[in-house]
């Protein structure tokens, strides 16, 4: 098969059991579980085109050959080593279920190298995005600062942002109960500021934006803290439209939350708290906010030292 082929993500035939897979992991997230999905489809389907038929038929040496094809279509190395490890799992899974007699993924490594340090805000960025601290009277400017305030002020990804329930968060509790990856639930502090705002958009906020932005027959998501204009559940597009209009640079939604991360280790704060407020499962995910923090440190040293 040549190498420059490109591997489609059609459904894995039955004999791989992917949708049985893919159920065991209960705790993951569904996200992580469509990505599971994804990646051992595209392995059965490469698999297909070598004259493979099943897992069973996959050794150690496939495997390999496989992680190089990978490698030669330009994938980033951390992607590589995300689907390697999807394969051990999922080959350690078929030898629990008895499936496979041996582990071809057993050991199985790929190319490692460091990952690009994710993009951290200035506080002069910060403060031009987030505003002057004041709560807006229009409903759009409430709400869409409301977003901005809990993303970099409580660090919340995006999927647990738009996740919230009116009940997650009640005023005067300096607090906002999220639902983090695998379904893990944590109490996250709520800045000044987010308190301001909260309180605003659920003493009324929220209402006056419905009577102004809803039209038609469509009725609003009850449950949810944060809406659309169309009354349904804020959604990531929704999120990242709101940074746009807002931000004078491209912003991700997820420079707020590493800004958030970086910001309080600069500040001081220990590393095993900033993991608690973060909802890291292992601590080595946080520690990219220490080189971060590191990389920034060396940066004003060379711009401000004299001998530098």
């Amino acid at each position: 098969m040549p190498l420059g082929t490109v591997v489609s993500v059609a459904d894995a035939p039955p004999s791989w059991r992917v949708p049985e897979f893919v159920t065991s992991l209960t705790a993951a997230s569904d996200a992580t579980r469509r990505a599971y999905r994804c990646d051992l489809c595209q392995l059965a389907e490469w698999a297909a085109r070598a004259g493979l038929d099943s897992p069973g038929d996959i050794d150690r040496r496939c495997l390999r050959r496989y992680i190089a094809f990978l490698s030669v279509r330009g994938l980033a190395r951390r992607s590589v080593a995300r689907k390697a490890s999807v394969l051990r799992r999922y080959f350690g899974w078929l030898v629990q279920q008895g499936v496979n007699e041996t582990d071809p993924a057993l050991g199985l490594v790929a190319p490692t190298g460091q990952g690009r340090l994710p993009r951290v805000l200035s506080a002069a960025e910060v403060t031009q995005l987030l505003g002057d601290g004041t709560v807006p009277d229009d409903p759009v400017e409430l709400r869409d600062r409301l977003v901005l305030e809990l993303l970099y002020g409580s660090g919340l990804r995006v999927a647990e942002l738009c996740g919230l329930d009116r009940g997650a968060a009640a005023p005067p509790d300096a607090h906002v109960t999220v639902i983090g990856k695998g379904a893990k639930q944590r109490r996250v502090p709520l800045s000044e500021p987010s308190m301001a705002l909260l309180g605003a958009w659920q003493a009324g906020g929220s209402d006056e934006f419905d009577a102004r932005q809803l039209s038609g027959p469509t009725e609003r998501d009850h449950a949810a803290l944060l809406v659309n204009r169309r009354g349904n559940r804020l959604g990531p597009r929704d999120v990242r439209r709101i940074i746009d209009r807002r931000s004078p640079a491209p912003t991700h939604p997820h420079a707020l939350r590493h800004t958030y991360a970086t910001h309080l280790l600069d500040g001081g704060a220990d590393l095993r708290v900033v993991q608690e407020l973060l909802g890291h499962q292992r601590l080595a995910t946080t520690q990219i906010y220490t080189r971060v923090s590191k990389e920034r440190l060396r940066q004003v040293y060379e711009s401000a030292h004299p001998r530098a």
